[in-house]
């Protein structure tokens, strides 16, 4: 048997002893029979990376191979629950396992109730559903024909509550389907084509939906420095975004982060169903003082889940926090195996492991001929908030969506703070058409916004050298206008019970109000001459800001009111002003 020849932290080298091994075979380790992986082999030795501490190992302890990969099972039940990277329930035991704990990630005996929507003799092929699980309170799992098993229903049980285990469907070639799945957790599971989703996943979040949208199926990354905010961010993505599932990755972050997360999340109200949030999201949790090896593993287990879920027809969001930890993982895997590392000490295949994850995101057309999106989102932290350094730049290569966090508007308590001339969208062109069912003028809206930022920005330099009185009229006018999209529409408050969400519905109409009073302005000040510092005092601007955290999704109408109110507010004041000069 094989046994134990030397130990390098969570690296182990084995020798083989005449056994057959495959890279990824999952092994057991030692007496306790800690779980690992063969991530490289040669004629007479194997080296394994150990997913549990690997303190007290003996070398000459015995290696058992199990010739299966790392894989997920998944079924019923997964929703609600929360696992470690290598899908231990941690519900059951907490964060601090016994060493060589093996537990089963789903209920095997818990019945559920089981729907057929196949008969006898019809030919199935993979991916096709042969029922739902559903029931009063649970979340309708579509039970599909596993990938690479098709053939003629012998058999099939009757509308009833059965066990994970149980057989429902037979097939004429003995073939047996249940409701379990296994999958190995490094293959992406296979679809039919990839396709354009076209729509994009609703946030509620103002910067993000209207100026930097993300289309359902996309990819997207969340970079910053310590404390701008990328968890709280990714927690409200999580809460408020319009996908139908909800994949969080806790991957090496501290433990007092994570924390709140698993003791959050399941008493948040989920805003669609008016529910617990946590009964359609799956937690994995692998916190900074958990073993690096099974960090290293754990986004690959929350991209197996979600592809589940998108198999079934399904919206998935995962959000993975943070990458910078994940790859760190793999930079200390790396040097315990002597390869010779590439830039700041990662592997050299650093950037095809960044594109290989983030290629598993997409939206396609299932094996059973449904659409199903699964929507990425991984947060990155650069240290000292360096955007040049290696992952950052690899992940900006590979994602289309890219929200820059800036520590100075965190400093300055502008949340989210998403800095609008770092951060860019490719998905703009592609979620035109549905943006323009709310609003015709969606785009030229938004161009509108950049270009007035962007003017912004250079004039900020000059701000900075000469004062703001330096400038002619027209320049204080995109000055002071640029000031209040930032302050009404781009800043948000994520605890203001109105603040926190804001529909697309909304989003338009107060893009719409800045526009009509920055077209006001321009108007007053070319017709007359009126000053930029008293076209801003006018109350109904007042009243707009005070609109952001005062008027709720529903009551849009405001704005038509307020839109009355300010022409004939600024109407008096040009006919004022014509008197008095």
């Amino acid at each position: 048997m094989a046994s134990i020849i030397s130990i390098s932290g969570p690296i182990v080298n084995v020798g083989l002893e005449g056994e057959t091994v495959r890279i990824q075979d999952v092994v057991y380790v030692g007496d306790a029979g800690l779980t690992g992986e063969v991530i490289q082999r040669d004629r007479q030795s194997a080296l394994v990376q150990v997913y549990e501490e690997t303190e007290g190992l003996k070398i000459g302890e015995k290696v058992r191979f199990t010739g299966e990969m790392l894989s997920a099972l998944l079924g019923p039940g997964l929703l609600g629950s929360i696992y470690d990277g290598i899908q231990r329930p941690l519900k059951l035991v907490g964060t601090q396992m016994q060493k060589g704990l093996k537990l089963d990630p789903l209920d095997r005996e818990e019945a559920w109730d089981f729907i057929p929507s196949v008969e006898v003799g019809q030919k199935l092929q993979a991916g096709e559903q042969i029922g739902v699980v559903s029931g009063a309170d649970r979340f309708e799992y579509r039970i599909l024909v596993p990938p690479g098993k098709n053939g003629t229903v012998r058999s099939v049980v009757k509308k009833g509550e059965y066990r994970l285990d149980d057989t429902l469907v037979e097939l004429e070639n003995g073939e047996k389907i249940s409701m379990l799945q296994r999958w190995p957790v490094r293959m992406a599971r296979p679809f039919k084509e990839r396709v354009s989703s076209g729509k994009p996943m609703i946030t509620g979040q103002r910067i993000i939906d209207f100026l930097f949208p993300i289309s359902e199926g996309g990819s997207a990354s969340i970079p910053g420095g310590f404390g701008t905010g990328k968890t709280i961010l990714q927690q409200t993505l999580a809460k408020w975004s319009d996908a139908d599932i909800i994949v969080y990755i806790g991957c090496g972050e501290r433990g007092n982060e994570m924390t709140e997360v698993l003791q959050e999340f399941p008493q948040l109200e989920d805003p669609k169903t008016g529910k617990r949030l946590i009964e359609r999201t799956v937690l994995i949790a692998n916190t900074s003082d958990m073993p690096v090896s099974a960090r290293e593993a754990s986004i690959y287990m929350g991209l197996t889940i979600a592809e589940y879920f998108r198999d079934m027809g399904y919206t998935v969001a995962l959000m993975a926090d943070s990458t910078s930890r994940w790859a760190e993982a793999m930079r200390e895997l790396s040097g315990r195996m002597n390869e010779l590392p590439a830039e700041e000490g990662f592997p050299s295949y650093l950037a095809s492991r960044i594109a290989s994850v983030y290629e598993r995101a997409g939206a396609v057309k299932t094996l059973g001929g449904g659409v199903g999106a699964l929507t990425m989102i991984g947060a990155v932290s650069p240290p000292g908030g360096d955007f040049s350094e290696p992952v950052t730049r690899y992940t900006q290569r590979f994602t289309s969506v890219f929200w820059a966090l800036d520590k100075e508007l965190a400093n300055a308590r502008f949340y989210p703070s998403i800095n609008h001339l770092q951060s860019h969208s490719a998905y703009a062109r592609s979620v035109k058409p549905w943006w323009e069912t709310i609003s015709p003028h969606w785009e030229t809206l938004r161009i509108w916004l950049i270009e007035l930022l962007q003017k912004d920005e250079k004039l900020q330099r000059i701000v900075k050298l000469l004062g703001t009185e330096a400038l002619p009229e027209d320049q204080k006018l995109t000055l002071f206008m640029a000031d209040l999209i930032k302050e009404f529409f781009l800043q948000q408050n994520a605890f203001d019970a109105i603040d926190m969400y804001a529909s697309p519905q909304k989003q338009v109409a107060m893009v719409e109000a800045l526009n009509a009073l920055y077209r006001q302005w321009e108007h007053c000040y070319e017709a007359k001459g009126i000053p930029v510092t008293l076209l801003k005092e006018q109350g109904t601007v007042q009243e707009l800001l005070l609109a952001r955290q005062g008027v709720r999704n529903e009551e849009l109408e405001w704005f038509d009111s307020w839109n009355e109110r300010m022409e004939a507010e600024y109407e008096t004041l040009l006919l004022e002003f014509g008197e008095v000069s």
